[in-house]
């Protein structure tokens, strides 16, 4: 894994990145904008776990909320800074969903990342910090994830009841969408 270089990237205003997963996390499709902003090509990411793009400035409790979303059949929309294979960075709304087969049983996952609106980001970026700052203080993976996953529940029912009302609330594109 690169370290990361301070270099940003960002999305057109209607680019989308696509990716889908098996059930384990491995990446099975990656478009050409996937590959094209992370510094890709399809023979390094395809079999490979989505968590290569995994930036160290990404709280582990956003991944817990993901699996656990995703996992439950339900989707998620969320904000996630990524890294590039040059060590540069992205951030992306990302819209992550279960695929399911004929029968109803889930295959994989699919996810749609988007450009984030900045007063989004502006929002989110000190949450994230202070869940970081939590999860640091502890020596181990499952106690940091379980720290920072009940610290951001607390800083977003403040104000907004669920990280799925925090996301709504934050992005204009989809509050219309209420």
């Amino acid at each position: 894994m690169p370290s990361p270089s301070g270099v940003e990237r960002t999305l057109g205003a209607d680019e989308l990145i696509v990716s889908k997963t098996d059930l384990q996390g491995r990446i099975t499709y990656a478009n050409e904008s996937f590959l094209r902003i992370g510094a890709f090509t399809e023979e390094q990411v395809i079999g490979k776990p989505h968590n290569i793009i995994r930036h160290p400035d990404m709280p582990r409790a956003v991944f817990k909320l993901l699996w656990d979303t995703v996992q439950a059949k339900q989707e998620l929309f969320a904000y996630v800074v990524n890294l590039a294979a040059d060590g540069a960075h992205y951030w992306v709304l990302a819209h992550v969903t279960p695929s399911f087969d004929a029968s109803g049983a889930v295959v994989g996952y699919h996810s749609n990342r988007r450009s984030p609106h900045p007063q989004a980001l502006a929002a989110i970026k000190p949450v994230y910090q202070q869940v970081l700052a939590e999860e640091a203080r502890h020596s181990s993976g499952k106690a940091a994830t379980a720290a920072g996953a009940e610290l951001m529940a607390q800083l977003v029912a403040r104000s907004h009841g669920s990280y799925d009302e925090f996301v709504w609330s934050l992005e204009p594109q989809l509050a219309g969408a209420l």
